[in-house]
């Protein structure tokens, strides 16, 4: 991170601009949103600085730049398409210790102004450190289609009631519950609708309760996170990321994932490698049921969906018996994740009506499954945990009667940028070079949807 993201009290800067075009003119209504002191200094001045000149604000200089102009200020901008002004300036500025940019001009910057969304007071500023332009215009505009134009609504709200809620409030951590509590449910609701004195009465008797002790419970949430592309979270699972003061993850949540969690949460590994539980089963469940008790909001994050083949429903088991309240949050599974970005649809008219999800995990060198009823026309099988056990499920499947030539798909770090994908037939697949050099997590595809990949294939050709 190059420039260091700041917020500056502009209540008692005196900035210089030089240069009156329409760059300059851009600054200097940024500027003005502002309390700052400004003075523009130049030769010549355009139509649209000479309208802002009229604020009190703007202190309009029609001469050609002097040294004796970086006198008491504190920021400058250069906006002239003089060059050798332009590094003399910020030369001059850098010397005297004043924040300088030189618009345009990245090198001579020692600061930078963002790409800003103003929902004042609630305001985000974005930057790309002058290299990326357009594409912070983009980010921009996403983020103003979607943010409500009234959360500044919120914002006002929250510094009208922020010493209050201190005053009663003692620790930063039952702060930030209580505000979360107001924000997410009806408190926040009634703000943004505008019913102020509603919502006003229902804070204080909100924080009358967290002051006596009566604050919620901890909550476990049992989160889906994916096959492992960040972009495939449910909105719901980001956001309660974002308010975790605990996540315990497993070994199959991607560190692109992970670097979404609220920075100051505490994350507690508990992953499984082939034959390596780091933390036995049991103990998870205890220790969920344990961070809960002590207040925490505790996420579960697992890879792909919590209930497929994710022991989801017996963690919630021992919730239910030491009564914590839990939610479930349904993720896409490694299965159509997998097939999506692999371009094998798991269901298609011309070959496959019905799908099955299986485990392939061996326990004491074999599989325990039903064989005869996996074997059947027109069906997808997906096998989950399988590749230590691919020789024998491919054995297994022709023995109990699929035919020795039908396709089979080994997809390793599916929707992830490293995916790879290998194809063959079930009496060829464990033999290929490709397929030793393959390693968990991979899925398992056995059915005639594989010999549509080569044709549907999109995401790493």
């Amino acid at each position: 991170m190059k420039y260091f993201p700041i917020f500056i009290d502009a209540e008692h800067i005196h900035c210089l601009v030089v240069g009156a075009g329409e760059v300059a003119a851009r600054k200097c209504e940024l500027l003005l949103k502002t309390p700052a002191k400004i003075t523009v200094v130049a030769p010549w001045v355009s139509n649209a600085v000479r309208e802002l000149a009229k604020s009190e604000q703007l202190t309009l200089i029609e001469r050609e730049f002097d040294a004796n102009d970086l006198d008491q200020k504190q920021m400058v901008f250069v906006a002239t398409d003089n060059e050798a002004l332009n590094q003399s300036i910020h030369d001059q500025a850098h010397a005297k210790g004043i924040l300088v940019n030189v618009v345009d001009n990245t090198p001579l910057c020692k600061f930078i102004t963002p790409s800003i969304v103003d929902r004042s007071p609630i305001i985000i500023a974005m930057s790309s450190g002058g290299v990326a332009p357009v594409l912070l215009r983009y980010i921009r505009q996403k983020l103003e289609s979607v943010i409500p134009h009234n959360i500044k609504r919120l914002g006002e709200f929250s510094e009208k009631y922020r010493d209050k809620v201190k005053q009663a409030l003692g620790s930063v951590t039952d702060r930030r519950y209580f505000w979360e509590d107001v924000l997410d449910g009806d408190i926040g609701e009634n703000v943004l609708q505008n019913n102020t004195s509603l919502a006003s009465e229902q804070l204080q008797n909100s924080l009358n309760a967290y002051a006596s002790g009566n604050k919620p419970a901890g909550q476990v949430y049992l989160v889906g996170a994916g096959p492992g592309d960040p972009d495939l979270l449910t909105f719901r699972a980001l956001r309660l990321m974002q308010k975790a003061d605990v996540v315990v993850y497993d070994r199959l949540v991607s560190n692109d994932i992970l670097e979404l969690v609220r920075r100051d949460a505490e994350k507690i590994y508990v992953g499984k490698a082939r034959s390596n539980h780091t933390v036995p089963q049991e103990e998870i469940n205890d220790l969920l049921a344990k961070l809960a008790k002590e207040g925490n909001r505790v996420v579960r994050l697992k890879g792909g969906d919590p209930f497929i083949f994710g022991r989801g429903g017996e963690e919630i088991e021992t919730l239910v018996e030491q009564g914590i309240d839990f939610q479930v949050v349904p993720g896409i599974t490694a299965a159509t994740g997998a097939s999506s970005y692999a371009g094998i649809p798991l269901t298609h008219r011309d070959h496959a009506q019905s799908v099955t999800f299986t485990t392939g995990h061996l326990k004491n060198d074999t599989i325990d499954l039903d064989w005869p009823s996996l074997v059947k026309p027109n069906h997808t099988l997906v096998f989950y945990m399988g590749l230590t056990g691919l020789p024998i499920i491919c054995d297994k499947l022709i023995k109990h009667g699929m035919r020795s030539d039908m396709p089979i798909a080994l997809v390793e770090g599916a929707t992830r940028s490293e995916q790879k994908v290998v194809t063959g037939t079930l009496d060829t697949i464990s033999d290929l070079e490709a397929t030793k050099a393959l390693k968990p997590p991979t899925l398992i595809i056995v059915g005639s949807v594989v010999n549509l990949h080569k044709q549907l294939n999109w995401f790493n050709k």
